[in-house]
């Protein structure tokens, strides 16, 4: 016998309830109870207790809902992009547009959407790893890779929609290129000299491959931070490394000296050069001025013959007794005699210096000129 039946016992009902008490609300009264309470609110009026259930919100109430709301709901459909970034519009989820810089608007969420991509961000992967070289030897390399956003409209959809995880690509395609170009050069390359090939070659291939898969990525700068040989034998090629650049050091000094003796004798090519170009000039110049000299004289001297031969024997002898230093004493029955014996030692000191010295003509007349004095001198010929 069920609990509510005729005839049942009150003490089975479920609820805990006794006979006089109220049983639970029923879930129809609780639904008509909040209709009526909040229909009068948006302009309906309540629902009078009726058998056949509550009634509906009224036309006029949604309606001005509408009205009011669209508006608000249009608003939130400006958006500002900054000068820095690209904004991406997608509608339900599908790409639409690019936009610039500046004041835009699309359809309110959840219709369109938009991201912004900052373009101008610089990001860096820094890549560390062991790299065979084409000589079979391992170099421990860590490079460091700046990329941004390309600023192209293109660049920032295919960086949100081509590639899951674009930047996770950049990183492989930098270890892939790196691998590629490391394995094909010798590992002394690597080390010392071609360090900056090795970069630039690999920011080449990096922006290829990312290129390819259409990342929308630009690699800015590719930076080699550390490129050695591993642990065990470091020491062995820091000896190899030390030595080569003390042969560099070598080169460059003696490439310095010998710069330093070809312009030192250039310049002293130079110098004589110019010397003896300033000599024969002079000897030109000297040699066209006796030249003239002679032929003015030898127009005077056709002119009046004796008076030019009169006045060279004068200039001649001026010039050879104001050389000389012979004394001439024209007076008669003075038997004494005052001697120049300070321009006598001068004559005899010329005359010793003239043995040691090459013959020339100042010397073979200053010569001639002591020979004169001590003939001259009444010693030599035993006068008193």
């Amino acid at each position: 016998m069920a609990w509510n039946e005729p005839g049942g016992n009150g003490s089975k009902d479920p609820w805990g309830h006794r006979k006089n008490e109220q049983g639970p609300p029923d879930l129809d009264e609780v639904i008509k109870k909040m209709r009526d309470k909040f229909g009068g609110w948006f302009g309906g009026k309540p629902n009078k207790p009726t058998g056949g259930g509550g009634g509906n919100f009224s036309g006029l109430a949604i309606t001005t809902v509408l009205v009011v709301l669209f508006p608000l709901w249009l608003l939130f459909g400006f958006y500002i992009v900054q000068p820095a970034e690209r904004g991406v519009v997608t509608r339900f989820g599908r790409y639409q547009q690019t936009t610039d810089q500046g004041l835009h608007w699309h359809l309110p969420y959840p219709i369109e959407n938009v991201q912004k991509i900052d373009v101008q961000q610089v990001r860096a992967v820094n890549h560390k790893a062991l790299m065979l070289t084409e000589d079979e030897n391992i170099v421990e390399i860590e490079l460091v890779v700046q990329y941004r956003v390309g600023e192209n409209k293109e660049d920032a959809k295919d960086y949100l929609f081509n590639v899951l995880e674009p930047d996770n690509t950049l990183h492989q395609a930098t270890e892939s290129a790196l691998r590629e170009i490391v394995g094909s050069s010798n590992m002394d390359a690597v080390l010392t000299n071609e360090r900056d090939r090795v970069a630039a070659d690999a920011k080449k291939l990096i922006q290829t491959i990312v290129d390819h898969y259409q990342t929308g990525l630009k690699v800015i700068s590719v930076n080699m931070q550390n490129a050695q040989p591993p642990e065990a034998v470091q020491s062995a090629f820091a000896d190899v490394i030390k030595a080569r650049e003390d042969e560099e050091r070598s080169k460059n000094k003696a490439q310095a000296y010998k710069n330093g003796v070809v312009e030192q004798a250039g310049g002293t090519a130079g110098k004589l050069i110019e010397e003896a170009k300033a000599y024969k000039s002079m000897v030109v110049a000297h040699a066209q001025g006796e030249t003239q000299r002679f032929a003015k004289i030898l127009t005077e001297y056709e002119k009046a013959p004796m008076i030019t031969r009169q006045r060279l024997y004068l200039e001649a002898m001026e010039s050879v007794l104001n050389n000389t230093s012979k004394i001439l004493v024209d007076v008669p029955g003075n038997n004494l005699m005052v001697l120049p014996l300070d321009k006598i030692f001068t004559s005899s000191q010329l005359t010793e210096a003239a043995k040691l010295t090459p013959t020339s003509p100042s010397t073979m007349n200053r010569s001639s000129q002591s020979e004169d004095n001590k003939k001259n001198d009444p010693r030599s010929r035993g006068d008193r």
